[in-house]
């Protein structure tokens, strides 16, 4: 079993701006593609950004233009950038690899973007 750490998430008004961080075993970090996960209340887990392990983006189209996925290679450490924050992106956010190891799920870090 994979151990993933998220943190960074947190309550934050719409319009704002969160970073997330997910750390990452080496041996796993440094073979596979990086991804970040979101479950909202009463929906399914979705795909938010992928980084490849050469540093190829990809993200949702709900998500694009406003948050930006990256990795810090030699800190075994994945990001997620998040601006223009809706209400619509609260949900508890994972990283996994892509595609995701069902057994490697972590805890997460909720994101609550409210007034």
């Amino acid at each position: 079993q994979v151990q993933f750490v998220e943190s960074g998430g947190g309550l934050v008004q719409p319009g704002g701006s969160l970073r997330l961080s997910c750390a990452a075993p080496a041996r796993i970090f440094s073979i596979y593609n990086m991804a970040w996960y979101r479950q909202a209340p009463g929906k399914e887990r979705e795909l938010v950004a992928v980084i490849s392990r050469y540093g190829s983006l990809n993200v949702a189209d709900s998500v694009k233009g406003r948050f930006t996925i990256s990795r810090d290679n030699a800190k075994n450490m994945v990001y997620l950038q998040m601006n223009s924050l809706k209400a619509e992106d609260t949900a508890t956010y994972y990283c996994n690899v892509n595609p995701p190891s069902n057994n490697s799920w972590a805890k997460g870090t909720l994101v609550t973007v409210s007034t």
